[in-house]
């Protein structure tokens, strides 16, 4: 929704066929057009200049221009001289004193010669001549708070080409709120319903979780899913969904998807040319979750193991150019519930393995039926990414790890839509020590178990019903 600053704009200005609205302000719906409405702050003339030093971005967690980022923004595009012009794209009007709570900000701000904006209500008004005049003249695009399915609605109109035009020449693009989301490789869309984190994290694939993919794809920022309002509505839990579902569905192009979650009351990420995002204001959080889930079932609760949370204060950065593989803590959700502490933790500063924190990657060798033939995993580097496949329906593939007292290991496997497979973790004399037997072709299986003593253990992949070729994955940790 839009921001406080900015609620819905008066209908009443749809009725204005021109209004002078101040000093250098003109307001006036396009013929063509008649639902887009156009207010200009500033010059009426457009800053002439052949090259530009961006791109810039600016991500907020709410609707509200935030000065500390568009000031960064704005010297970024200008290289420190000149100054830009603004255009904000809104889906709604705006009521209060002001019908341009974005451009008022951006006017106050130094380098910014003229800020339109434009009131777009539909996804026939994205081909609308002035809204992309104004647009491909402009060095800065701001999305208004609102809702992100009728930007996303834009999709495939002439105004998604003009905003990419603008990024092309060295300007910038930005928003808050809804704005925020849509600003990312994949957007959550809202188009059916606004979902919260107890009903996504019950069933990712509930009707209220839908996405759009191919609107933008800013340098830098690919596999992203933008989030706002991140800790005040409590958007943890929606938002590993959401990442859940990008992987699961392969709506990324690396197999991993970051969410990037920004609180509101200021919350603001600058994100350079070079893919460096700096926080100001309140908090942020990049939710990584680098394979595929143990359970992302349509109608049924996921489960995830160890989601990599960055948490991000003020003045804090994270390189999204080359992502980091430490500096994150750990938490996982089973069976739709969460861990404890979603928003804080240790971060682990070992993460020898490279990757974002992966290890070893192993692939099973038959016979391994027992615990005699099992194949030895003790070697690995952990997390550790073991594969295989059920080739018969009494198939049994047993892998050997050893754990220290007090040790944790903890696997999860994803298991492929061609058999049901269950999962048990076994002593050195193999006598089970915990299961996870979850019914159906294609449901995830996941346990952990903590050793009272060091010694010898077992994970053992077992055909329940089916069989195939098609390829189980298991990530084992031990912490």
């Amino acid at each position: 929704m839009r921001s406080a600053l900015s609620g819905p704009r008066s209908a009443a200005l749809l009725a204005l066929t021109l209004t002078i609205a101040g000093a250098g302000a003109v307001t006036a719906p396009p013929s063509a057009h008649a639902s887009v409405t156009r207010t200009r702050l500033g010059s009426s003339s457009d800053v002439s200049r052949t090259s530009w030093n961006g791109p810039a971005f600016t991500f907020n967690g709410d609707g509200a221009v935030v000065p500390a980022t568009a000031n960064k923004a704005i010297a970024a595009i200008t290289g420190g001289s000149g100054s830009i012009d603004v255009v904000v794209l809104a889906d709604s009007a705006a009521t209060g004193s002001s019908q341009t709570p974005e451009c008022d900000v951006f006017m106050g701000l130094s380098g910014v010669n003229s800020c339109t904006t434009d009131v777009v209500t539909s996804a026939a008004d994205g081909n609308s001549s002035q809204v992309n005049t104004d647009v491909r003249n402009a060095e800065f695009v701001y999305f208004a708070g609102g809702n992100q399915c009728v930007y996303a609605s834009w999709k495939g109109t002439a105004l998604q080409s003009s905003v990419q035009s603008v990024i092309a020449k060295g300007g910038g693009s930005g928003g808050g709120s809804a704005g925020h989301h849509i600003n990312s490789a994949v957007v959550y869309d809202a188009c059916t319903a606004s979902t919260d984190s107890a009903t996504a994290l019950a069933n990712p694939y509930d009707s209220s979780v839908t996405f759009t993919t191919g609107m933008f794809a800013w340098p830098n920022y690919s596999d992203t899913i933008n989030d706002s309002h991140f800790v005040t509505r409590d958007r943890m839990g929606r938002t590993m969904a959401f990442v859940a579902r990008a992987v699961k569905d392969g709506l990324t192009t690396s197999g991993k998807a970051w969410g990037v979650g920004v609180e509101q009351g200021g919350g603001s990420l600058f994100l350079d040319k070079n893919g460096l995002a700096t926080l100001s204001g309140s908090d942020a959080y990049v939710v990584l979750g680098d394979h595929q889930p143990e359970q992302a079932v349509s109608g049924r609760p996921l489960t995830y193991s160890n989601f990599k949370i960055w948490h991000l204060t003020a003045g804090q950065t994270f390189d999204f150019k080359n992502r980091p593989t430490c500096g994150y803590y750990t938490r996982s959700v089973t069976n739709g519930s969460p861990d404890a502490n979603l928003y804080s933790g240790t971060p682990i500063t070992d993460c020898s393995g490279g990757g974002g924190g992966t290890g070893s990657a192993y692939t099973e060798a038959e016979p391994n039926d027992s615990t005699g033939t099992a194949n030895v995993i003790t070697g690995l580097t952990y997390p550790a990414a073991v594969t295989g496949s059920m080739k018969s329906t009494s198939d049994r593939d047993y892998y050997k790890l050893s754990l220290t007292a007090g040790q944790t290991a903890t696997v999860a496997c994803t298991i492929p839509s061609a058999y049901d497979a269950d999962l048990y973790f076994m002593n050195a004399s193999g006598s089970t020590l915990t299961r996870s037997v979850n019914d159906g072709k294609g449901a995830g299986e996941s346990l952990g178990w903590t050793a009272t003593s060091s010694g010898t253990f077992y994970a053992d992949v077992e055909a329940y019903s089916g069989s195939g070729s098609a390829t189980y994955s298991c990530t084992i940790t031990k912490s």
